[in-house]
């Protein structure tokens, strides 16, 4: 029998990817990241790495590395969109290792992008080289580079993000869905701001047609912040399309002056159209198979697309791992796929429905909703106002 290890070809060096890679590495098998841009970094903004992710990022021995350059928030908090006043807080500091198992961390992308590159090393990346698209028989698969050099493999992997060539190899093309959402998302110096402006917290404002949310990143320098509007516009699915502060400022005329006071202290201010589409049935088609936004694209409304990512990694990874020979290959990856497409879909759909309860334009159906977050934090102080119990809770790492 062939003893040798499994080699694993990833496309796309993104949070998924890396976080993937490193797990691979660690169950002994050879890995390759082909990655089209020149140089690693994420796009600035900021992104939350709740217990589920973090138990994972333990596990590959990541979260050592983040700790000095994330912040952990005391609390959720929900504001109202015009008068500021809190609907709801959910503890988090102090709760949330006790509870799920592992923290709750907020982190600009470029600090867990630089942190998962360094715990997997230089060795296994390729750089400014272009997937567009793959081969494969029974015996191999191959990735080709726009180079047209073929990266041959046991087993692809397409990680490359929400406009993926694997994905579109695999299954054709699809046109996603624009949800009528627009998003902005900027970074806040934290002395641009008066003292104690923003509060250690992961903070909501929920008004008519959009919601705002904000927290600390690079260990309390900076305040990120994430703003979504209904919009009759259409733009392009992009997170680095460049926007101003007055573009905001006027979508968001009458909110909280607090809330305009961080906007207008804004560095650098960019957009994107928010598109949705539906669950994928199967990532898999022989050697060749799909995770994080490849394989489902998600809303950003449970914060959870680069978590469903880090778990997708740790989870293939775990299956690649226990077969140490080309044999068995196929079944592994459908193992794979069955056990995370139910997670993913439900947290995809979870992600969409919660977009309506954020945005809801009648005051009476805010009213009702705002009750409920009142009576939920009388009963249960300690659980999330989006019932997330079943997402924090999840141990990709125990399975």
């Amino acid at each position: 029998m062939n003893s040798r290890s499994t080699k694993v070809v990833i496309a796309g060096a993104g949070i998924g990817g890396l976080a993937a890679a490193i797990a691979l590495r660690q169950r002994g098998c050879e890995v390759v990241v082909i990655e089209q841009a020149s140089q690693l970094g994420e796009v600035g903004a900021g992104v939350q790495m709740s217990p589920n992710a973090v138990k994972v990022l333990r596990a590959i021995g990541v979260e050592p590395l983040i700790r000095e350059v994330a912040c952990e928030p005391v609390a959720f908090t929900g504001r109202d969109w015009k008068s500021g006043r809190v609907l709801y807080r959910t503890p988090i500091k102090g709760v949330y290792e006790r509870v799920y198992g592992a923290g709750y961390y907020h982190l600009h992308r470029a600090d867990l992008h630089r942190a998962l590159t360094e715990r997997l090393g230089a060795g296994a990346l390729r750089l400014g080289q272009r997937a567009t698209g793959i081969e494969q028989d029974r015996n191999a698969a191959g990735l080709r580079l726009d180079s047209g050099e073929l990266v041959e493999a046991d087993v692809i992997v397409g990680a490359d993000g929400i406009h993926s060539v694997v994905r579109r190899s695999l299954f054709g093309d699809e046109k996603p869905h624009f949800t009528g959402n627009i998003c902005w998302r900027g970074m806040v110096p934290v002395d641009a701001l008066p003292k104690g402006h923003v509060e250690l917290a992961s903070s909501n404002w929920l008004g008519p047609k959009g919601h705002v949310v904000h927290y600390y990143v690079r260990g309390g320098a900076m305040v990120n912040f994430v703003a979504v509007y209904e919009t009759d516009e259409w733009t392009q699915e992009s997170w680095s399309t460049p926007s101003t502060v007055d573009e905001i400022l006027e979508t968001y005329s009458g909110w909280n002056q607090e809330l305009l006071t961080t906007f207008s202290k804004s560095e650098h201010c960019f957009k994107w159209a928010l598109y949705d589409r539906e669950p994928l049935s199967r990532w898999t088609e022989g050697r060749v198979t799909l995770l994080g936004d490849a394989a489902h694209p998600m809303l950003p409304f449970l914060a959870q697309g680069a978590a469903m990512a880090i778990e997708d990694g740790y989870e293939l990874a775990s299956k690649i791992g226990s077969k140490q020979s080309g044999a068995g290959i196929r079944e592994t990856l459908v193992e794979y796929e069955r056990q995370r497409i139910p997670r993913t879909s439900r947290v995809q759909l979870g992600a969409r429905a919660r977009g309506t309860t954020l945005h809801l334009r009648s005051p009476w159906e805010r009213m009702k909703r705002n009750i409920g977050f009142m009576l939920q934090g009388f009963r249960t102080p300690e659980s999330t106002t989006h019932r997330a119990e079943w997402i924090y809770g999840y141990d990709a790492t125990a399975r």
